[in-house]
């Protein structure tokens, strides 16, 4: 590890705070080519759980003295039939040399040549495995001169180290998906969450209520902000918090904007959260008026309950509080055609009449499209 206690600063908190960039390791992957001398480089990256057309994700760097050239093109040195990719051990860094068609002369010569054509003389391939979550490769080229055993070195002692930063990456890359699965059926139902203190400051806030709320401005805007509010409001918010944080309350109202009738419902927290975790004392819950893909939603209906498509859109309207005749007319039904035809829709859907067929669908997949 003596390369990296001369470049920890360079190399391994590049490598740890990296994995909040968007996207990763950009400091990381130039300052590695700094540290190998090298003058291109690029890194692949494959979650386990991906879709299999889903191509990899590629990080490029290059030295300032390769600048103005193009990038590495990946696709076409994978595709140059190199040493099967499956087959290199990870961890371990092989030279280019290593990776060429000896058994096949005419191969060979294409493969040089076609390196050759990409100013790529030398290389070094590293091979990363965080078994069961993801799997990298990293490429490193020089056009004149080969690289040295320190880059080498370096890179072998860097290995394992990449192996946990791409286990980490590929926990948060997990936990982005589920907290953006969570978000978006939230924002369809127009519904957005807050999490709060004792004293009303927000400890965070999905994507809804940043779209939807002005925040005061903060160093640190993930730490303790508090909503921009009316005074009496922001008063309000101080108590209800204050409330349930000390039990004399499991929930309370909050009216936020009386302009746009936007309330915030606060609970007490319950969430359980692995530890270190900021606690929350309250969920706060808004909810916004809006309307869904109407198209797919009817499409839903019409296939969960086997109506028409016409019945469909009238099940539809009813969902959004249009009376029977009034939504028979807007599509194109005389009123005693919507009467039978809202028959009918009970009958498929079992409701027992207008309001159990709202309560039905409200509570189906309708609302979520």
């Amino acid at each position: 590890m003596q390369h990296l206690s001369a470049n920890h600063r360079e190399l391994f908190l590049p490598l740890v705070d990296g994995i909040h960039e968007d996207p990763p390791w950009g400091l990381f992957m130039r300052n590695l080519v700094a540290l190998t001398n090298a003058r291109r480089a690029f890194m692949t990256i494959v979650l386990e759980n991906r879709d299999f057309a889903q191509t990899p994700t590629v990080l490029h760097a290059a030295a300032p003295r390769a600048a103005h050239e193009p990038p590495l093109d990946f696709e076409r040195i994978l595709a140059l039939g190199l040493y099967p990719y499956t087959a290199l051990r990870p961890e371990r860094v092989y030279d280019l040399d290593e990776l060429l068609n000896y058994d096949d002369p005419a191969a060979l010569r294409r493969q040089r040549d076609a390196l050759h054509a990409m100013n790529i003389n030398h290389g070094r391939w590293l091979r990363i495995s965080a078994r069961g979550a993801a799997d990298a490769s990293l490429f490193l080229v020089r056009e004149r001169e080969d690289f040295s055993a320190r880059a080498s070195a370096a890179l072998s002692a860097l290995a394992p180290l990449m192996a946990s930063a791409l286990r980490g990456l590929a926990a948060i890359a997990e936990q982005r998906l589920r907290i953006a699965l969570a978000e978006d059926a939230l924002a369809r139902l127009g519904a957005g969450q807050l999490a709060f203190d004792a004293a009303g400051r927000v400890i965070a806030a999905d994507a809804l209520c940043r779209a939807l709320l002005p925040f005061s401005s903060s160093p640190d805007p993930g730490v303790g902000q508090r909503m921009q509010l009316t005074p009496d409001a922001a008063r309000l918010l101080e108590h209800a918090c204050g409330s349930i944080a000390s039990g004399a309350s499991s929930e309370q109202l909050v009216l936020l904007d009386p302009h746009q009738s936007l309330w915030l419902l606060l609970r007490k927290a319950d969430l359980v959260l692995p530890s270190p975790h900021a606690a929350p004392v309250a969920i706060g819950t808004l909810r916004i008026a809006g309307r869904g893909d109407a198209d797919a939603a009817i499409r839903l209906i019409a296939s969960v309950y086997g109506l028409s498509p016409r019945e469909a859109a009238l099940a539809h309207a009813l969902t959004l509080g249009e009376p029977i005749i009034d939504a028979g007319l807007r599509l194109g039904l005389t009123a005693e055609t919507a009467r039978n035809y809202s028959k009918r829709i009970y009958a498929k859907t079992g409701a027992r009449g207008q309001s159990d067929l709202v309560r039905i669908l409200l509570n189906g997949l309708a609302p979520l499209c």
